[in-house]
């Protein structure tokens, strides 16, 4: 498994602060946020203007691009991801899924909306995955289920995001197993409670909730997953850099305590 992290993290301050601090924490890797309000780093409106700054930052930090995060499924906007990741070199676009809880209507809606993307995504060459979110129409693992059926792109696949599950009352350790056929990109991050928001940024860093990442981690290992596993933290735009830092570092232990307890490294 490759070790990263969302830039979003640093969504405060220059894309080069984020490469910089993560290549310091030793990560492997980095997810360009490019998510409207929280953060200015991969601007798709102007991606092509970015891109050679990105390839340089990649290489002065030796940092591999992991992944993207564009969370509208909006065929426009994604079309300007997939171009961007294939000038780039990102392999993974990774997308929300929009919609509401427990709506067939819009259930509906987001997976035709994923196969159409997918097919798009298979012309590019790149890996669309989806999440299940809270409060969406994919939100638990028998909605992720319903989407990898209907789906069959072989450019599509599951980004697994152990905060959502728990936080639909699930058990991410169970539900990871259940879809890891199709998991391509792993979104990772911690959470104290049950409640609709994930907390506050320094409750989010790996370690400091309630979830069980090493048993969650061990199942990725166990099944052969060697793809991305970025840490993804919301939330930290006005906070001083130290504390951005000290999140990163921290949860970049802990994900390497876990794959040292699971025998991935």
């Amino acid at each position: 498994m490759k070790l990263g992290a969302n830039s979003v993290l640093f969504g405060g301050y220059s894309m080069e602060t984020a490469f910089k601090y993560l290549a310091m924490a030793g990560y492997d890797g980095i997810e360009l946020s490019a998510i409207d309000g929280m953060s200015e780093h991969l601007v798709l409106d102007r991606w092509q203007e970015v891109a050679p700054e990105i390839k340089r930052l990649a290489k002065e930090y030796n940092l591999q691009l992991l992944a993207m995060e564009q969370p509208s499924q909006d065929p426009v906007k994604m079309e300007k991801a997939f171009q961007a990741a294939v000038e780039i070199g990102i392999p993974i676009v990774n997308c929300g899924p929009g919609g509401r809880s427990d709506d067939e209507e819009t259930l509906q809606q987001s997976i035709e909306s994923l196969g159409r993307l997918s097919e798009m995504a298979e012309r590019y060459g790149v890996t669309l995955c989806v999440k299940a979110h809270v409060g969406a129409s994919i939100y638990n693992t028998p909605t992720t289920l319903r989407a990898m059926e209907a789906v069959a792109s072989p450019a599509f696949g599951i980004d697994m995001d152990p905060s959502h599950i728990w936080r639909a009352g699930e058990n991410p350790v169970e539900a990871i197993a259940a879809v890891i056929s199709r998991v391509k990109h792993v979104h990772i991050r911690d959470c104290k409670g049950r409640q609709q928001s994930p907390g506050k940024p320094e409750d989010q860093a790996n370690g400091r909730g309630d979830i069980d990442l090493v048993g969650y981690i061990r199942v990725l290992h166990e099944n052969g997953y060697a793809g991305p596993l970025n840490l993804e933290i919301i939330g930290a735009k006005d906070y001083s850099l130290e504390q951005c830092c000290i999140i990163a570092a921290e949860s970049r232990g802990h994900m390497q305590a876990c794959l040292q307890a699971c025998g991935a490294r």
